[in-house]
């Protein structure tokens, strides 16, 4: 091994962030809709049945699978599973920063204009309904802030006698920011409201 070597291979495309080959990969759309001639954000009431996140809000979207050919791809294939929306009818503005939730888990957003009249039906094993939000209620609202703290906690037969301190090693928790949306019956929390802040601060003048 020489340096010309390490420049040559350092050179090539390289992950978005180290763990990104392994980590679970999902994409999601941020759909902008018309409705009353106002732009509006649409979001889903996921299914009941769901095993994962019953009954939360989110975007329509899911894991990237190694038949699609980027993530843009598995988000519009997501879109049309999930509500019927064919990929020929939507323009895709921009895709937004992935969200790094850790090493092993990411998601990819991207913005599209959406036409209301595609969304007829929808896959009901996955969505138990839709529903919108008006852009510029969204810009004004003012989110509640709360917080969630994360530590490590290693798992059993941790080499604690490979480390300083060993079991009284100081691990750092971290508090990871909650927001909430409430408009209407509706609470939208979690990854979907990160995801959503991140967008409504990009695109604020």
């Amino acid at each position: 091994m020489n340096l010309t070597t390490i420049k040559t291979q350092l050179q090539q495309t390289q992950p978005a962030f180290i763990g990104e080959d392994s980590a679970f990969r999902s994409a999601v759309v941020v759909p902008l809709v018309e409705v009353n001639d106002e732009l509006h954000v649409l979001f889903e009431v996921r299914s009941l049945t769901m095993r994962k996140q019953p009954g939360d809000i989110s975007f329509p979207g899911g894991k990237i699978d190694p038949t699609d050919a980027n993530p843009q791809e598995a988000a519009l294939r997501e879109l049309y599973e999930e509500l019927s929306v064919p990929p020929s009818s939507v323009d895709v503005l921009s895709e937004l920063s992935p969200l790094i939730i850790s090493p092993t888990f990411v998601i990819y957003p991207f913005v599209a204009k959406v036409d209301i009249r595609e969304v007829n039906t929808f896959n009901r094993d996955e969505v138990a309904e839709v529903f919108t939000v008006p852009l510029n209620w969204l810009l004004e609202c003012d989110p509640e802030l709360h917080h969630v703290m994360m530590k490590p906690t290693p798992s059993e037969g941790f080499p604690f006698d490979k480390i300083m301190k060993g079991e009284d090693y100081e691990w750092r928790a971290r508090a990871i920011d909650e927001w909430f949306f409430e408009y209407n019956d509706y609470v939208i929390w979690g990854l979907t409201a990160r995801i959503l802040k991140y967008f409504l601060e990009r695109i604020e003048a």
